[in-house]
């Protein structure tokens, strides 16, 4: 599965929506890194995925990992491939859960894929990011790329269940480093410090108006 995604539905989406890729060299090749992105489309994670120059993980409902019969494990066998890491949602520790399977990835030298804002931008605004982003960087030492997705929304609006032809500009930004505070990811004023730092430099790359508050995830 994992080779039918990379050298066959890969290059078929890249030849089918052209995406223009900016800055893919910014991230780099090997070690632990995070790429923090705005959230505009639930194609985003697959934009991410096949323009990112490397494998990149992404958490995932673990419901999608627990279907059974031929279609259900080939959904399960599909996301992996994608790089999806399931996580229990529904469990009252699934804050903690999912920043434990992240720090896994990011342990191991992994890139790690994460939307600071919580979910996607109804309003096409930048919303304040979750301090999740920053726990990572500080606790395992991984820079922050900022990555700013254009169009994706056109590609898959809200509602609809199938992606349309449209083009899609993906850029990434400059690495971040937070090794100047090294030893403080306990603090909440540093953590909420380099959760700003993150926000607007994707603010800055995706020239979305930034609004101080947080994004309510949709009903449904």
């Amino acid at each position: 599965m994992h080779l039918l995604v990379r050298w066959l539905l890969a290059p078929l989406a890249r030849l089918l929506y052209r995406p223009i890729v900016r800055g893919a060299d910014r991230v780099p090749r090997e070690g632990a890194v995070i790429i923090a992105a705005n959230h505009r489309a639930a194609v985003d994670t697959a934009v991410i995925a096949l323009t990112a120059g490397r494998p990149v993980s992404f958490l995932g409902k673990s419901e999608y990992f627990e279907g059974i019969g031929i279609k259900g494990k080939a959904l399960a066998a599909f996301l992996s491939a994608l790089g999806y890491v399931p996580v229990d949602r529904t469990n009252a520790k699934a804050g903690l859960a999912a920043l434990d399977a992240a720090r896994t990835v990011l342990e191991a030298g992994g890139a790690f894929a994460i939307y600071p804002e919580g979910t996607r931008s109804l309003d096409g605004r930048l919303h304040r990011g979750h301090t999740g982003v920053a726990t990572l960087a500080l606790e395992t030492g991984a820079p922050v790329v900022p990555v700013a997705l254009h169009g994706t929304e056109r590609v898959q609006p809200v509602g609809k269940k199938f992606p349309r032809l449209r083009r899609v500009t993906i850029h990434y930004g400059e690495p971040l480093d937070f090794s100047r505070y090294d030893g403080l990811s306990s603090s909440n004023v540093i953590r909420r410090a380099a959760t700003d730092e993150i926000m607007d430099a994707i603010a800055r790359i995706s020239q979305q108006e930034y609004v101080d508050t947080y994004h309510q995830r949709p009903a449904a």
